[in-house]
């Protein structure tokens, strides 16, 4: 199926029980005449089972299941699945009510018995900020996304890890999909609230296991440390000089570099929070000694143990200019790195072979239905 803008349906995406208030909740109790003991009952279908077909619900009368049925709309249909690193990484693409396309991906980690899995969601559709080398970028941005559809990409996760034959655990989210979560920032907090909060009313995820990624909003970081969550927070640098990362990152040309550097060091003096620097490696772009020495001392002026540098190997998309460092260049970027005492780690690279980064999934004209 084509994305035709022409077949988009307009107004405003579904009301569902996942973003609704108490008052609301309540309220729609009393109009199913339903007693106010079931708002726990519903509450655990969703947030604890992570079901949202309440035609399958035994333990609620059968004559409401119908009218509660109403309250969880389909808010994300499924349109794609793509499996990498021996299904390990899972690629999905979801239509929504308006035909927009986002995207997520699940990433499981095996460590000696244990297995632990990643959540990489978006919180827009399409991306306002207009990176080059980024996918999402290039798509422009369509819409933010709802609180109800950021909560459904976490309970969809986890019925596929449960589906795929691993325990049903979630243990990181991280807000590093399509989109810049800070400019759909109160629905964002609305949405970290509900994963962070503990069953029966969110799904439960420690807020040390959310990553929340900006491009370098500065006065919504400082709005972010007042949050009282202690969320880890990602700066999309992936430049150390205005000059260049006004190129990479136009948000740049309003808080340059010192700006966001002192704001993410602000940020660790409220929380405590180390801050993480996420660094995608260009070839010939921003990936000379002269930028990785120029990185160390521009983060060792605001102090040492604040900071962490994440180096990615670039995802490139079909047909663009930039792509990623060579092993050797990156080797030594990040021994410059290390040499200053800077902690600093290469990032799994995940996905390769599906499109991995975001937005080149959704950035495909046609669709094999899965």
């Amino acid at each position: 199926m084509s994305q035709d803008s022409s077949t988009q349906r307009r107004g405003k995406p579904p009301h569902h029980w996942s973003e609704m208030s108490s008052d609301e909740r309540q309220e729609l109790l009393q109009q199913w005449r339903l007693p106010s003991y079931r708002l726990g009952q519903l509450l655990r279908h969703y947030f604890e089972r992570y079901s949202a077909d309440p035609l399958s619900w035994t333990d609620l009368p059968a004559s409401a299941r119908e009218s509660v049925r109403t309250a969880f709309p389909v808010l994300l249909e499924p349109v794609a699945q793509t499996l990498a690193d021996r299904g390990k990484t899972v690629k999905n693409l979801y239509r929504l009510f308006d035909g927009v396309l986002v995207e997520s991906v699940v990433m499981r980690y095996s460590r000696g018995e244990g297995t632990r899995s990643t959540l990489c969601i978006s919180s827009q559709a399409g991306c306002g900020i207009g990176c080059p080398f980024c996918a999402t970028g290039q798509l422009g941005l369509q819409r933010n996304l709802t609180v109800g559809e950021i909560c459904e990409q976490v309970r969809l996760a986890v019925v596929d890890l449960g589906s795929a034959g691993a325990k049903a655990k979630l243990n990181n989210v991280v807000f590093m999909g399509m989109g810049e979560p800070l400019a759909n920032y109160d629905t964002v907090m609305s949405a970290i609230r509900r994963i962070t909060s503990e069953s029966p009313h969110g799904f439960g995820i420690t807020a040390r296991g959310v990553t929340v990624s900006t491009a370098g909003i500065v006065p919504r970081i400082a709005d972010l440390a007042g949050e009282g969550l202690p969320l880890t927070l990602a700066i999309s640098l992936h430049a150390p000089d205005d000059e260049l990362r006004e190129k990479l990152v136009p948000l740049n040309k309003r808080w340059g570099v010192g700006d966001v550097l002192d704001a993410a060091r602000d940020y660790f003096r409220t929380t405590s929070r180390r801050v993480s620097i996420e660094y995608a490696l260009m070839k010939g772009v921003n990936d000379q000694v002269w930028r990785a020495e120029l990185l160390a001392k521009k983060l060792n002026a605001l102090g040492r143990g604040w900071v962490h540098v994440n180096v990615i190997p670039l995802n490139p998309t079909p047909g663009s200019p930039w792509q990623p460092s060579t092993r050797q260049v990156t080797t030594d970027f990040m021994a410059i790195l290390d040499g200053a005492r800077i902690p600093v780690t290469l990032r799994d690279s995940r996905g390769q072979d599906i499109d991995g980064g975001c937005g080149q999934l959704a950035g495909r004209q046609t669709w094999v239905e899965p």
